[in-house]
């Protein structure tokens, strides 16, 4: 491999050429602190290095991984723990390149993080309408089709997605230039919706062109406590009726998982008048500045009060706080489980009109198999998506790994073979998920899949063959 660092160092130069286990160290880790273990750390600053990488790579035959802000859940963008992978990090490639306000547009690197392309769209009165709770790069975000707190009203990445230019792993390193910055144009196949979702294994994103949003005038927030989860559906269908598009984001939280915020996380205030609910659901509209926010609040407040006063009314009580405090409590969620135990992850999808009814099957199923855990599930019901998490507490001891894959087996095979469900609603596939890609995703998707990939990076790229298995 001496060989292979040294043309590297001519190519990018020496400094940015890792190898030194110190230096190493803060690539090996990602947002669920996965490891692994690295062969070296590349940094180009152009995408002429990148192809330069790939193609030296090839000529050692040598596997690359792409990484970004290491924000990713499923290990995609980690080295195994071999140490013969070479990680290609995009973070000096970060730059945003363009805001085209007349387009509604943001051309950025692939390393550029959201943070930064927001900033960079503030004063425009635009952003990039992805709300997460980490800060992920441009990169990162296609890799996963990243969706979000408001997939309900705005969609995921592959929606907002204009235009990219990216790096084949074919031996030569082809860079090619995908759709541009037009918003529409239907010449010929759209090959950059190819790259979306595949977990950084079609080639190395070093440009993208996304589409902006303009920023609300008008938002309001409510958190509204539910006696049974289950009337969260009705809500969702009456609150869509009442106001159609103007709804930004309708998430679902479980009292355990509520109780493991709160619990943990010293910095929210339990806005509920009396004990925590056993289901409670936020809900934000959001609107340009034809409605104003005071006209937006009062509608809300009514089409609520409205409910409230029916007979038989599954409301409790409805919470008003600041906007940022209500959303800090759903944020605080995963800080408040990863708090109260070892946290088993699932982040599933269903027809909206399944989700209640799989999580009171599921919830059962845990509690008659595995009583030690705690259901504490969360996520964008308004979309279909539930983080249907369980925590094993501390006082339990320590999780046998066995037991935290027999648990997630059961809650996908459950999801996908009774409900016609997804396992990977949003976090993509990676090593983490890839005997579940391969156990339900049928024999002839896989093998369309991976002659697809075979074209487009015959060389060693990611972590994830979508023919079969992981590398």
């Amino acid at each position: 491999m001496n060989d292979l660092l040294a043309a590297l160092r001519d190519a990018i130069g020496a400094d940015n050429v890792l190898v030194g286990r110190s230096d190493l160290e803060r690539y090996e880790t990602d947002g669920r602190q996965h490891a692994g273990r690295a062969l070296a750390v590349v940094r180009p600053a152009m995408t002429s290095e990148v192809s330069a990488i790939l193609r030296l790579a090839a000529q050692h035959d040598v596997a690359v991984i792409a990484q970004g802000a290491r924000t990713g859940l499923v290990g995609a963008g980690l080295a195994d723990d071999r140490g013969e992978m070479l990680i290609l990090s995009l973070e000096r490639l970060s730059r945003v390149v363009e805001i085209d306000a007349a387009n509604r547009s943001v051309t950025a690197q692939g390393g550029a993080l959201l943070s930064t392309i927001n900033a960079a769209a503030h004063e425009d009165g635009l952003f990039f309408p992805i709300d997460l709770g980490a800060d992920p790069s441009v990169g990162g975000m296609i890799a996963a089709n990243t969706g979000g707190a408001r997939f309900l009203r705005y969609g995921d990445v592959r929606r907002n997605l204009l235009g990219l230019e990216i790096v084949l792993a074919d031996g030569a390193g082809t860079v090619l230039e995908l759709g541009g910055a037009l918003w529409k144009n239907n010449v010929g196949v759209d090959l950059k919706q190819l790259v979306a979702g595949t977990s950084g294994a079609f080639g190395v994103v070093t440009r993208a062109t996304l589409a902006l949003q303009p920023r609300p005038a008008a938002q309001v927030t409510a958190l509204v406590a539910l006696r049974r989860a289950d009337a969260a559906t009705g809500l969702a269908a009456l609150l869509e009726a009442h106001f159609g598009t103007l709804i930004t984001a309708f998430e679902g939280m479980s009292a355990n998982a509520l109780a493991a915020a709160f619990a943990h996380v010293s910095r929210l205030r339990n806005p509920f008048r009396g004990p925590i609910p056993p289901y409670a659901v936020l809900i934000e509209l959001s609107s340009g500045p034809v409605l104003g926010e005071d006209a937006l609040e009062q509608a809300l407040g009514e089409a609520l009060a409205g409910l409230i006063d029916d007979a038989g009314s599954a409301i409790i009580d409805i919470a008003v706080d600041r906007r940022d405090a209500l959303w800090a409590i759903r944020h605080a969620i995963p800080e408040g489980l990863r708090a109260s135990g070892q946290v088993v992850a699932c982040d599933i999808a269903l027809r909206r009109g399944d989700v209640m009814r799989f999580r009171d099957e599921v919830a059962a199923g845990v509690a008659a198999r595995w009583p030690e855990f705690a259901v504490c599930d969360f996520g964008h019901i308004g979309d279909g998506g539930l983080h249907f998490n369980l925590v094993w507490p501390r006082a339990a001891g320590a999780l046998d790994p066995a037991v935290g894959e027999a648990v997630r087996d059961y809650v996908f095979a459950t999801v996908v073979e009774k409900f016609g469900g997804s396992f990977s609603a949003e976090h993509g596939i990676g090593p983490r998920n890839i005997k579940h890609y391969t156990r339900f995703v049928p024999e002839g998707v896989r093998r369309v899949s991976g002659q697809i990939q075979q074209l487009l990076a015959p060389q060693r790229l990611g972590r994830v063959d979508f023919g079969s298995t992981s590398i």
